[in-house]
């Protein structure tokens, strides 16, 4: 359904650093950096999904919003916080309540959220599932 994500930032180099550590836990390889329309951006491809972090092209600055949420599928609890702390570590900050199971019939997952450096709320998930699936 979705082609792409594209995120906005003030700051692409906090961003880039940020979303390499993380995405690098996840299998993903560095950011490639490409100019489109005279546009400077950065680019992830892994396992069919394609993000993208730009400054915003009107030169007004970015900023987060409330009700969105970036999710990434992780392969393990351990994988899970490797990424974590990844985020941590590159100016990520840790929102909600603390990393653990959250249950519902048919729908047990592990979450963990964050906020990347540009303000961006993301959900780091693993589904036992997933894991007997693979």
């Amino acid at each position: 359904m979705l082609s792409h994500l594209l995120l906005g930032t003030n700051d692409l180099t906090a961003s880039r650093q940020f979303y390499d550590a993380v995405l690098g836990v996840l299998g993903a390889a560095p950011a490639t950096h490409i100019h489109v329309n005279g546009f400077e951006r950065y680019v992830w491809d892994h396992d069919g999904t394609r993000l993208m972090i730009a400054t915003p092209r009107d030169g007004q600055p970015s900023t987060h919003y409330n009700g969105f949420t970036l999710g990434f599928k992780t392969t393990s609890i351990e994988q899970l916080h490797r990424a974590l702390d990844a985020a941590l570590a590159h100016g990520g900050v840790a929102i909600e309540d603390a990393p653990g199971w959250r249950r519902a019939p048919g729908n047990d997952r592990y979450l963990a959220y964050v906020r990347d450096p540009a303000g961006h709320k993301l959900c780091l998930m693993f589904r036992e599932a997933w894991a007997t699936s693979a």
